[in-house]
């Protein structure tokens, strides 16, 4: 069983993105991580959009990603919990890793206490203000009837087309993401209005693809994990602080 005690949040993997090659050197970059956290790790949070795209058909899954889960498994039997939020990319995560892995699937958002710290976590796709047509493209692709149309599509043809779109991922060849005021941050809009009806310490989420850290109030600061094509930033919970951080920076 897993010895660590430290909890580990990471998002936005992109699996897939870029092409076959930029996506396996992204994801043996990804298995030295785990490899680096595992000695430690007690629970592992990944955020969402680890795939760039995924589909679960009722016998078929999207080839390739075999190092990135296998090593996922290995931690797995090592008694380390997982769980697998759902993001825009890969919102159509069934029960595949719940019967595999063991891992716990997120749909939303998620809270949990550790160690007397308040945690609110998502991936942070359709929240706070603006945005209306994805909110509405959302509620259309995670209902079942949308899922039961795209499952009609042979393997080939849907993860096919589905690969080609990841081809213009927004996320490719992003290096020039800048941060705005503070206050404009939607996310961080977002949190105010949530801090207004309950309290977190660290409320948590992906998505955004850039790492912030930003204090909101005298105890409570939003975290955006950013992402793997060109941050390689990730979050660590050691029981008393949280704190971001960068692999093989």
């Amino acid at each position: 069983m897993a010895v660590g005690t430290k909890l580990y949040f990471a998002s936005d993997f992109h699996l897939g993105a870029g092409g076959y090659l930029a996506s396996r050197e992204r994801e043996n970059r990804l298995v030295r991580w785990l490899d680096m956290i595992q000695a430690d790790a007690a629970e592992v949070f990944l955020m969402g959009d680890v795939f760039d795209f995924w589909f679960e058909y009722k016998t078929v899954v999207p080839k390739g990603y075999i190092r990135f889960l296998g090593k996922l498994a290995q931690m797995a039997d090592a008694g380390i919990k997982l769980y697998l939020f759902k993001g825009n990319h890969d919102m159509w995560m069934f029960d595949y890793f719940e019967k595999e892995l063991g891992a716990i699937i997120i749909n939303n958002e998620l809270e949990i206490e550790r160690n007397g710290k308040k945690f609110y976590l998502h991936h942070g796709d359709g929240l706070g203000p603006g945005d209306a047509k994805y909110k509405i493209l959302k509620k259309i692709f995670r209902s079942k009837i949308c899922q039961w149309l795209f499952a009609r599509l042979h393997p080939n043809l849907g993860v096919g087309v589905a690969n080609y779109w990841s081809k213009h991922s927004r996320i490719v060849g992003q290096n020039n993401v800048t941060r705005k005021n503070v206050e404009q941050e939607w996310l961080v809009i977002y949190c105010r209005e949530l801090l207004k009806t309950k309290f977190y310490d660290y409320l948590v989420f992906g998505h955004r693809h850039l790492p912030l850290d930003i204090q909101l109030n005298d105890a409570s600061r939003y975290v955006n994990l950013g992402e793997w094509v060109n941050y390689n930033s990730y979050a660590v919970f050691d029981g008393a602080e949280l704190t971001l951080q960068y692999f093989e920076a």
